[in-house]
């Protein structure tokens, strides 16, 4: 008997080590890392009990993608994954940039199919060299804990879990495992696209690799670790803060604001906006400021206007919206 290639082992036993339950969705791409996940969660679904799908999302960017699409989706039938779902979605007319346009409605797309076929769970095939690079986004747009903290093994979205099983795995092991597997791997031309931030970063590590080592790599991915540690103990008393701080209406006392640590306080004001309505991708370091201005520095300005046509003003000693 031939010997299990070290990439194919690394991948399936990094979902052997989920505690999942129920109908499961592994999100593909047809890239190399959603191909390899796919390709595991075939072999290990039906051997740990949960049964796996695939949802492919077309996102209408390219010139054939509504093909490549169900090819993927063929695939995901021959590989013995069910259901097998195609979503297709709008990107263009949404706010923001075509980056978190296009990521915005892929996450809506994948929750709508985890929730219209009983699934809990959707499995997404970001790589340690993906939560690098988020990590160096993050460092350029000088994000703060949070941001450094990249991207989160698991987050439930609208009930949805969605869970990130290959961060301790290499790009280069997807697509050793692909070539293991005798898959070939769709190639995005938007990876090596330096109109995308996400390309940009890309070409970005790989030359700090090259100057440094490959070590960077895991340094990155450790610091990602760190912060989000760090940054769920200041989420949970940025919680308990704006419990204390809110009132029955949902306005915020200005004394309660300025007692806190500006750490918990720019929490506690992210939360409140987003508590409004403000849409996180839209809500940037620039508008807290502004809310925070209102506390900590407060000469009778006017109200800070916010994305989606909110405005907050500070009013008897309390932050509400006009």
């Amino acid at each position: 008997m031939a010997a299990l290639d070290p990439a194919v082992a690394a991948i399936r036993t990094a979902l052997f080590r989920l505690s999942l339950t129920g109908p499961v969705l592994v999100a593909c791409s047809g890239g190399a890392d959603s191909l390899a996940l796919a390709a595991a969660a075939a072999f290990v679904g039906p051997r740990r009990g949960w049964p796996a799908g695939l949802v492919t999302v077309d996102h209408g960017l390219q010139p054939g993608s509504a093909e490549r699409a169900e090819s993927v989706a063929a695939w995901g039938h021959k590989a013995g994954l069910a259901p097998v779902v195609v979503e297709t979605v709008q990107v263009h007319g949404r706010p923001g940039g075509p980056e978190a346009a296009a990521r915005e409605a892929r996450y809506e797309a994948l929750v709508r199919a985890a929730v219209a076929n009983d699934a809990g769970t959707v499995l997404l095939a970001h790589t340690r060299d993906d939560q690098a690079e988020t990590v160096l986004l993050a460092l350029l747009r000088g994000a703060g804990p949070r941001g450094l903290a990249a991207m989160p093994h698991t987050r439930t979205l609208d009930g949805v879990h969605l869970v990130r099983p290959l961060l301790q795995i290499s790009r280069a092991q997807t697509r050793s495992a692909c070539t293991a597997l005798g898959l070939v791997p769709f190639e995005d031309p938007h990876n090596v696209d330096p109109a995308y931030a996400r390309s940009r970063a890309r070409t970005l590590l790989r030359s700090l690799v090259d100057s440094l080592g490959p070590a960077v790599v895991g340094n990155l991915t450790r610091t990602a670790a760190l912060a989000a540690d760090d940054s769920a103990v200041l989420d949970a008393l940025a919680t308990d803060a704006a419990v204390a701080a809110t009132a029955d209406d949902g306005t915020l006392s200005v004394a309660a604001l300025a007692a806190l640590p500006a750490a918990l306080r720019t929490r506690v004001l992210h939360g409140w906006a987003r508590g409004l309505g403000v849409a996180g991708s839209a809500l940037s370091h620039r508008h807290v400021e502004a809310l925070d201005a209102l506390v900590v520095n407060w000469h009778g300005q006017g109200a800070v206007h916010l994305p989606g046509g909110l405005t907050v003003v500070r009013r008897n000693g309390r932050l509400r919206p006009d």
